[in-house]
């Protein structure tokens, strides 16, 4: 054998040596310390931005308060509206996902602040069970921001809830509307949407038995009308029609569109506190009797009806049998 293939070949059996000796190091790593090695990585990973650590406790829950700008309405959370959560948790013995929450300083009763998880949270009070929390540090903007991406989608918080929280937002912690679509990443008219529904007036949403039914494509249907003084009018009226009828979304808004278009062509509701009518022997009305505050009657008689007095006096003694006590 030459010189030079002695050389090659003595060349090719080190670099054989160094291999299998670089493999069975690693091999010995594999087995023997995986869990360190698992770390390693782990720490690696973290360190070049490849991995968000997550800091993850349970808590118990009286340890925690729903942060004051929480976008759901916790009051009206009940076995009905958790029932998914209640069933979930018993089902795999435990809570899968948690709760988004910062650390709370200066409050000696409660050390997180609940940013995403209502529902978690009422749902592990209900049953007694501990939190799962994961820690995060967030600005109240990215708070605002992390819990309505969170709910967005979800059909169990209301249009009516969001645009409550959009309206508080865009006074808080933005300049402007355009400003606030941008962060968010929506259109403006999008939110513009939301942010009307937010200024629906009192006696409308009162109309409703509950504020969840209350969606954001009924404002669109009434807009025309509320920027209207003689339309506007109208619907209020009919609104306080309706309050503590229970009625639901779809009857509300029938019946306040209804009021528009008739307030339009110029027709007059009947008024709901209107107890009853009465015509003359010709057919004719002649006489009406409606409530007059909470314990009042009050008589109207059309002079154009023809009705003669006794006919009038008759109707007006059937009234004080039917209605006076």
């Amino acid at each position: 054998m030459t010189n030079s293939n002695k050389d090659l070949a003595d060349g090719i059996k080190k670099s054989m040596e160094i291999r299998r000796q670089e493999q069975e190091k690693n091999a010995g790593k594999k087995t023997g310390s995986g869990i360190l090695g698992d770390r390693l990585k782990t720490v690696g990973e973290l360190s070049r931005g490849e991995r968000v650590k997550k800091v993850q406790y349970r808590v118990e829950t009286s340890q925690c308060r729903l942060w004051e700008r929480h976008n759901r309405r916790f009051d009206l959370l009940n076995e009905h509206r958790c029932a998914d959560l209640i069933e979930g948790f018993k089902s795999m013995g435990k809570q899968e996902f948690p709760a988004i929450v910062r650390r709370v300083d200066g409050d000696p009763k409660h050390g997180y602040e609940i940013i995403c998880g209502a529902r978690r949270f009422w749902t592990a009070g209900y049953l007694g069970w501990k939190l799962l929390v994961e820690v995060r540090d967030l600005t109240d903007e990215e708070a605002f921001r992390l819990s309505d991406v969170e709910n967005r989608d979800r059909d169990d918080i209301s249009d009516y809830e969001r645009a409550l929280d959009y309206k508080t937002a865009l006074h808080a912690y933005y300049d402007n509307q355009g400003q606030m679509a941008e962060r968010m990443d929506v259109s403006q008219d999008w939110l513009s949407r939301f942010l009307a529904l937010a200024d629906l007036p009192v006696e409308i949403v009162s109309a409703y038995r509950d504020v969840t039914e209350i969606k954001v494509r009924h404002v669109r249907e009434l807009s025309k009308a509320l920027k209207t003084a003689k339309l506007r009018k109208a619907l209020i009226a009919k609104a306080k029609e309706l309050h503590d009828k229970k009625l639901d979304g779809k009857q509300v808004i029938a019946q306040l569109k209804q009021a528009a278009i008739d307030a339009t062509q110029g027709k007059k509701s009947p008024s709901s506190k209107t107890l009853a009518q009465y015509k003359s022997s010709a057919g004719k009305p002649m006489m009406a009797i409606s409530m007059k505050g909470k314990s009042g009657l009050l008589v109207s008689i059309d002079k154009k009806s023809g009705a003669s007095k006794s006919e009038i006096k008759d109707a007006c003694i059937k009234a004080i049998e039917a209605y006076y006590e």
